[in-house]
């Protein structure tokens, strides 16, 4: 199946079932993935080199502002979309199939994990993924160790802090915390 059909059943179905023609293409993308990601991992490279292979990974090119530290790990790569001057610490896990989208100037602490796909209930059925895309809109800042759940969007100018768990939406120019995060403050309380 090629790319392109392939992100738009998985768009416009929200679901992939276990040993499907989806699956098995979804499969495929991510051993690629995995290969280059594996690459990026186990060598020393330049900020320009970096930005290359993460642009192979996913597909797109990258802005001379984008930076990451190793390790970075994708499942898919190809349904992920970095805006210009995004930052991402070592550590962090994109669980893309259901789309990620970082807008500009987003910052990703350590060991932040996207997860934008949910396993089915029914033990007989859990090979079943259902799919939902993450978006942080611009300058979003996500702290270190948070999870970010699948249909969350961060609002513009929104922090998650370090640790949190992020169930829904997060309004923009606010704080969140906790597990589930929870409201701690307005932006503008703590700009001085």
């Amino acid at each position: 199946m090629e790319l392109e059909k392939l992100l738009s059943k998985m768009a416009e179905e929200g679901v992939i079932h276990g040993g499907s023609e989806v699956n098995e293409a979804m499969v495929a993308v991510s051993d690629e993935t995995r290969r280059l990601c594996a690459i990026l991992n186990n060598g020393v490279y330049t900020n320009e080199e970096i930005r290359e292979q993460v642009s192979r990974i996913i597909g797109q090119e990258l802005d001379e502002g984008f930076s990451l530290f190793v390790p970075f790990t994708s499942d898919f790569g190809k349904n992920l979309t970095i805006g210009k001057n995004v930052f991402i610490n070592s550590g962090c896990r994109f669980q893309d199939q259901g789309q990620i989208i970082l807008g500009d100037e987003s910052l990703i602490g350590h060991n932040v994990v996207f997860a934008t796909i949910n396993h089915d209930y029914n033990p007989s059925n859990r090979r079943t993924m259902y799919l939902k895309p993450i978006e942080l809109k611009k300058r979003a800042w996500i702290g270190s160790n948070a999870t970010i759940l699948l249909g969350v969007t961060i609002g513009e100018n929104s922090v998650v802090a370090a640790g949190s768990v992020v169930t829904k939406d997060v309004p923009p120019n606010t704080i969140v915390g906790g597990n589930p995060a929870k409201f701690l403050s307005n932006l503008e309380d703590k700009i001085k």
